[in-house]
């Protein structure tokens, strides 16, 4: 009976030192979390990636719209709703209307996922102008490259 206790022991060890291991390196990075903006700095965990994600990733966004309705409010991305502008010392000028928006945060989500699964640029804005064009009017943003 004991045997069967050192055993499983040893078979727990080696599942929690599995556990351990170092991740698989994703298709993304994240920027440190002291580069978040104030506003996002003390929003909820999922905001925080978000904009950890458009600050290492705005590339990934410049040509994914956005569905909901911050056309109006001027932005051209998925990106706008993150980053205003990166000036040309590369300093972020950042944009909070993503805080509070689910819409917004869901896209970027679906876009790092996408990325995760290997989808290109084209096939990733095919696929959220197919699944978010139920929520209205996109932003006018710029087709990628195939």
């Amino acid at each position: 009976m004991r045997l069967i206790y050192v055993v499983l022991l040893v078979l727990l060890a080696a599942f929690a030192l599995a556990g351990c291991s170092e991740a698989e390196p994703t298709a993304y990075s994240l920027a440190p979390a002291n580069q978040l903006p104030e506003f996002a700095a003390h929003a909820d965990h999922r905001v925080q990636v978000a904009y950890r994600f458009a600050i290492a990733n705005p590339e990934a966004l410049e040509t994914v719209p956005c569905f909901c309705g911050c056309n109006a409010m001027g932005h051209m991305s998925n990106r706008a709703c993150y980053i205003q502008d990166i000036n040309r010392e590369g300093n972020i000028v950042f944009d909070a209307h993503a805080v509070n928006c689910g819409i917004c945060l869901d896209i970027t989500f679906d876009v790092m996922s996408m990325m995760e699964q290997g989808l290109s640029p084209l096939e990733i804005r095919q696929t959220i102008d197919r699944n978010y064009a139920r929520y209205g009017q996109p932003t006018d943003t710029r087709m990628p490259q195939a």
